[in-house]
């Protein structure tokens, strides 16, 4: 093995295309980004397999290798191989080391080729050994992909189980009842805690939740630990009970919907619904988890043809659910309740295994690339 810098391995191209401009199209070369693939468009960039590499944003440093006939946007990189070295041994090569750690800004975090192109890879100069230590990455990477593939074919059972269920046992049946949103409970928009609210601040900070944090695991699950809000930060707003539910109803993710199991607050893109003391909490949830109500959601807000999809508090209120009788409400929820505790198992059980997956990858890379 030889140790070279990765400029001495490699060299570096840019593209000139923008996600707004790409998305929609219908062409027939895909043109990816840091999430993968985004649509088709009728010229590409390169025509041989190629490396790519975030460069900004979300996800900056990490290394994808990519099919020939395609393209990227502008916030990933190329990177294309240079005479005497395997494409994808290169890619193995990349993939084991942590470029993130050369990033530079603190709104939208950016790597420089300049910069981690100085950085010194061993590296093995004769191309059947590359070819071989390929050959040999691929078959236990393939093996770790069956495992993961599989862990995530299980998650989706359960979830899909889960749908099923909330389907079937919020059916309405005869008895039950339509309400709306506004004769079920009080709603309210979200604003940040007051000084006032100083008894509900932990050792001086409250839980503040945003979009971002709500519906984190697929099943209404809030996030409390990315968004907490001091009481120095703090200025008027509300505070909301545990087992007040969170619907965002403004932008892109409308519809996202979680119920707390703390006193918590929240921004002004959602609204809390506070049900009635006559109802159970947890069944006025799962009814508006249900996929219908949540498709009655988006199709109020993106109707708007705002900037931004939204729902009035109006609108909101005029939405209705069905009920049964409150001891009705308590057996459907101790059923979905079984069933959610399974399948965040089965979630927690996956993103460990996903986790384990990675870090078997990894391990592997280091022993070959050191």
């Amino acid at each position: 093995m030889r140790s070279l810098k990765i400029k001495d391995i490699c060299d570096k191209g840019s593209s000139n295309l923008k996600q707004k401009d790409v998305e929609g199209k219908q062409g027939k070369y895909p043109v990816f980004g840091a999430s993968g693939y985004i649509s088709s468009i009728d010229s590409y960039h390169q025509d041989k397999d190629y490396i790519a590499i975030v460069k900004d944003g979300s996800g900056i440093g990490r290394v994808s290798f990519m099919p020939a006939y395609s393209s990227v946007i502008g916030t990933l990189q190329y990177i294309l191989p240079k005479k005497g070295f395997d494409i994808k041994y290169i890619s193995y090569c990349l993939q084991s080391l942590d470029l993130s750690k050369y990033k530079q800004g603190a709104a939208i975090p950016h790597i420089y080729f300049r910069d981690y192109g100085e950085r010194f890879v061993n590296v093995e100069d004769d191309e059947n050994e590359q070819h071989r230590i390929v050959e040999l990455l691929d078959a236990e990477f393939a093996k770790i992909d069956a495992i993961k593939a599989n862990a995530e074919k299980q998650l989706q059972w359960a979830k899909d189980l889960f749908q099923s269920a909330l389907k079937d046992l919020l059916t309405p049946k005869e008895g039950w009842e339509e309400k709306s949103l506004k004769e079920v409970g009080l709603t309210q928009t979200g604003t940040t805690p007051s000084m006032s609210h100083k008894k509900y601040y932990e050792n001086g900070i409250m839980p503040f939740i945003k979009p971002s944090e709500i519906n984190y695991d697929g099943l209404g699950g809030i996030n409390y630990d990315t968004q907490k809000l001091s009481l120095l930060g703090a200025e008027k707003g509300r505070v909301f009970n545990e087992g007040s539910i969170f619907m965002v109803c403004i932008g892109a993710t409308i519809g996202k919907l979680g119920i707390s199991n703390k006193i918590v607050s929240c921004n002004q893109q959602i609204n809390v619904l506070t049900p009635k003391e006559c109802y159970c909490n947890k069944f006025i949830y799962y009814a508006m988890l249900n996929p219908y109500f949540v498709n009655n959601v988006i199709k109020e807000g993106t109707s708007a043809q705002a900037t931004l999809p939204i729902i009035s508090k109006g609108k909101w209120e005029q939405l209705t659910i069905y009920l049964p009788s409150l001891s009705e409400q308590q057996i459907i929820v101790q059923k979905l309740d079984l069933l959610s505790k399974k399948v965040k198992q089965l979630q927690s059980n996956y993103e460990k295994t996903i986790a384990l997956c990675n870090d078997l990858k990894q391990a592997l890379l280091k022993d070959i690339f050191g």
